[in-house]
């Protein structure tokens, strides 16, 4: 391998589409293009292929297939497991509340701004000591919301949230509780057969699969409005003529996400911990945010105080290094973090997210943190010119 080479570590913003997924795909778009509501045998062959990737989706995830709706990505499953959920209850003459984290992906949380805005309530439960304040959200659980969402793996920093007691205490409470599992998914083991979660998100293009696809599950759809009107298609929760490729690509990639997930963790956990035992060695002032709190494998996230999050990530590229300053979402904007903001009030350190995958060697550890490390010196050194 050229020692110059790129080396891509932004996978928790995309992934590239693994073979397999492909192959998946162009059969489909070959084989099965008719639209799977016409009753001819075109149509009925769609259908059976999309209901195979529906069935398959379910097996993946430990579910029936009568509670998996494809959607077109994880930003309208989340939207649509909050606004569908609020909208129900306004349509029943009721003033829904709607619970999130402060850590929520923006799909989430200003889907739950936008609910406030249309008649809603939203309560924040945030952080206390750098845990997620289980007390605050016991409190607002007591006030029976209509949602509470928290998300199982955070984008920018890799922290897990306490699913399981989170759950718990809705299922307690008799409050049902979505998850976006987008990050998690694949990556640490998600069982929605021991975590009593009741709607959960998952997306395609961060698990080796297309762009454009993802699913929403759930345990009972009565209880959502839809957010499109024009058509039956997904139990009229989604109306549109369905994605039958992009369906099966979903499936396939989760199939293999799942499947791989135990041994994929392991590796990319190793190298995620070789990087930052050594940056945090030769990078003084390093901070590794979420230290000593569950993380998943994938995502080194740290903050580096006297340098400047555009400029490094400007010298990195330069550098041949693919990287984040944290949600590719927010990319383009000067707002802080509302991650790291609820784990370090006030902090101005400039962050950098380096997210591993199925492209990350363990072999390019030295090159990429040399390369890390060039790039901070850079970054520094024009800040204090």
């Amino acid at each position: 391998m050229r020692t110059d080479e790129p080396i891509y570590l932004d996978h928790a913003a995309t992934t590239p589409v693994r073979p397999e997924v492909a192959e998946a795909m162009s059969a489909c778009l070959a084989n099965h293009f008719g639209n799977p509501s016409s009753g001819h045998r075109w149509g009925r062959d769609a259908r059976h292929r999309l209901e195979a990737a529906r069935i398959s989706v379910a097996a993946s995830l430990g579910v029936s297939s009568a509670h998996v709706r494809f959607t077109r990505g994880g930003t309208e499953s989340d939207n649509l497991a909050i606004l569908g959920r609020v909208r129900r209850g306004l349509a029943d003459g009721h003033t829904p509340h709607v619970v999130t984290s402060s850590i929520e992906h923006p799909a989430v949380f200003e889907a739950a701004e936008r609910a406030a805005s249309e008649g809603a309530r939203h309560t924040v439960v945030g952080f206390r000591d750098g845990n997620f304040d289980l007390d605050a959200l016991e409190t607002a659980i007591r006030a029976k919301p209509s949602v509470v969402s928290c998300m199982w793996v955070n984008n920018e920093t890799g922290l897990v949230l306490p699913l399981a007691e989170i759950g718990a205490e809705c299922r307690r409470r008799g409050v049902p509780l979505h998850s976006d599992a987008v990050q998690a998914v694949g990556k640490i083991p998600v069982s929605l057969e021991e975590v009593p979660v009741d709607l959960v998100t998952v997306t395609g293009h961060k698990i080796y699969g297309p762009k454009g696809t993802g699913a929403l599950i759930a345990r009972d759809f009565r209880a959502l409005e839809p957010l499109h009107y024009g058509g039956g298609q997904e139990g009229g929760l989604r109306p549109g003529t369905e994605d039958v490729g992009g369906a099966a690509g979903l499936a396939e990639a989760l199939r293999l996400a799942v499947e791989e997930a135990p041994a994929e963790s392991v590796r990319l956990g190793s190298i995620r911990d070789d990087v930052e035992s050594r940056l945090s060695r030769r990078i003084a002032g390093l901070r590794v945010n979420g230290a000593g709190l569950p993380r998943a494998p994938h995502i080194l996230s740290v903050g580096i105080p006297g340098a400047d999050s555009d400029t490094l990530l400007a010298a990195l590229d330069v550098c041949g290094i693919a990287a984040s300053g944290g949600s590719a979402c927010a990319s383009g904007s000067s707002a802080p973090s509302r991650s790291l903001a609820a784990l370090y009030p006030g902090d101005t350190a400039a962050t950098l997210r380096l997210s591993f995958g199925r492209l990350t060697r363990a072999r390019q550890v030295g090159r990429i943190v040399n390369r890390v490390v060039r790039a901070v010196e850079r970054t520094r050194a024009l800040v204090t010119a």
